[in-house]
């Protein structure tokens, strides 16, 4: 009898496709997080593929969990990928809808283990990896929790609401005003800190710099000048945005032009004045390393 596990029985979001199998830390979870077993596969150029691109590199886990790193711009109707297919078919029968990024797979079954970004980031943690504290701290995850949905909730869909097309004014006049308060709250969470939780860096930071590099390279093309410089006026969140981009785990990959490629691919909004006031020259913040070069 084979020991191989199942895949993760795929539930429907939004249209789409979610796995939410788990690495566990021994064999009796059905995946146990063993190096060379597991491939992430992602694009930098969406918040959840930098995410777990970013937090991949800070555990430091090149060896041990290779990625496949797919292009900005999907190749198929629906937003999918040809080359992750065969994973899809693989794990749900009869399967027809879109190969979305990102992915977990296991080598071993060449099926899906997760779509589900938080849960693979996490999961990422429970690497054998030689020194080094992870990314949940133990005592600390509720802390990370709330930042998450923070940036979640606070930011990335009032962001959106704020800058929506055809939406009424007082609409996106409330949008944005739940969008500075939950900056002002992140702002004095890091008044006088480097870092969000416990003063090391955490997963609560990536969740951070991935959702300032969204709100300054795709929603502020659509919001009002007055908007971005008033996003733009705190200071300790943008300091933190430029430490983290010059750190090496984070920077190499930011890719810029691949933001805005699958921005214009996906986007029905209309540019406002808010797209000619940059808040920050992200490509000079960039660490040259050869991993830049790696998209």
């Amino acid at each position: 009898m084979s020991t191989t596990p199942l895949a993760a029985v795929p539930s429907v979001h939004r249209g789409a496709p979610v796995f939410r199998g788990r690495l566990g830390r021994d064999a009796r979870s059905g995946h146990h997080a063993v190096p060379h077993r597991y491939r992430l596969h992602l694009s930098t150029a969406s918040p959840d593929g930098l995410r777990l691109a970013v937090g991949h590199s800070i555990l430091g886990l090149g060896d041990s969990c290779p990625v496949t790193f797919l292009p900005a711009v999907p190749d198929c109707p629906g937003g999918g990928h040809t080359a992750l297919r065969p994973l899809y078919e693989a794990s749900a029968h009869h399967y027809t809808g879109p190969a979305l990024a990102p992915v977990l797979s296991d080598d071993w079954s060449g099926r899906i283990v997760s779509t589900h970004a938080p849960d693979i980031l996490r999961d990422l943690d429970r690497f054998p990896r030689a020194g080094g504290a992870g990314l949940h701290p133990r005592g600390a995850q509720s802390v990370i929790e709330a930042v998450e949905r923070m940036c979640a909730e606070g930011v990335e869909e009032p962001a959106q609401r704020a800058g929506r097309a055809g939406a009424d004014p007082a609409e996106r006049a409330a949008a944005l005003e739940v969008l500075l308060d939950t900056l002002g709250r992140l702002e004095r969470a890091l008044s006088g800190e480097d870092h969000l939780v416990d003063g090391r860096l955490t997963a609560a930071d990536v969740a951070l710099w991935v959702t300032l590099v969204q709100l300054d390279t795709v929603h502020r093309c659509h919001l009002d000048a007055s908007a971005v410089q008033r996003i733009a006026g705190h200071r300790a969140l943008w300091a933190c945005a430029r430490r983290l981009t010059a750190h090496p785990a984070f920077g190499p990959h930011l890719d810029l032009d691949g933001i805005a490629r699958r921005h214009d691919g996906r986007c029905q909004g209309l540019e406002a004045a808010g797209a000619a006031v940059q808040i920050l020259d992200w490509a000079s913040l960039v660490p040259d390393t050869p991993d830049a070069s790696r998209r």
